[in-house]
């Protein structure tokens, strides 16, 4: 049985970020469920690239994912935050101990005002991470603290995603992806 996450996406998500998250994980065989937050299946991403969901948040609550990978980007990042059917899915992911991450603005934006980096370092967007309550590893580009796993921006997409698959499916796995990717430092 694969591996499974779920890609939440709004309108205003950041569009590298959120077809870098469900590519590269699609990549390593992972079954990847990409769900809108709104009423409608189709988002218009920051950079107005259109994306269609696999289906509604509304229908990802009684499912249980081994990965929540939020992309930032605003208002994506802001309109992830404020979904309550995400937001409940994320406090489950972090109760059962289940990898959760996200990237960009969504650290600051979406999981540090619903308490899902409490007693969690974490990484955002420059631009945000003052609003992060944990300040000791802002500079690094991925940060791994225990089940929770956050990135700075577009720029560490690939890195992000691919420290993902590390996490839910291992080195190996990672290391196969990312060989045909040509990264200079993967």
């Amino acid at each position: 049985m694969s591996a499974t996450a779920l890609v939440p996406i709004a309108n205003g998500s950041e569009d590298i970020e959120s077809v870098t998250i469900i590519d590269v994980l699609r990549r390593a065989g992972v079954e990847v469920t990409v769900a809108s937050v709104h009423a409608d299946a189709t988002v218009t991403a920051a950079r107005q690239t259109r994306i269609t969901a696999d289906t509604l948040i509304t229908g990802c609550g009684d499912r249980n994912f081994d990965l929540v990978a939020l992309p930032g980007g605003m208002p994506g990042a802001r309109n992830l935050g404020e979904s309550e059917p995400l937001v409940d899915i994320l406090r489950a992911q972090k109760e059962a101990g289940r990898l959760y991450g996200a990237i960009c603005a969504a650290p600051a934006v979406a999981l540090e005002p619903n308490g899902l980096l409490e007693g969690r370092r974490a990484t955002a967007h420059p631009g945000f991470q003052n609003q992060l309550s944990d300040q000791s590893r802002v500079g690094e580009r991925v940060v791994v603290d225990g089940h929770c796993i956050t990135s700075q921006g577009p720029g560490t997409a690939l890195a992000f995603a691919l420290t993902l698959v590390e996490y839910l499916c291992g080195r190996a796995k990672r290391d196969e992806v990312a060989a045909p990717m040509v990264l200079p430092d993967a």
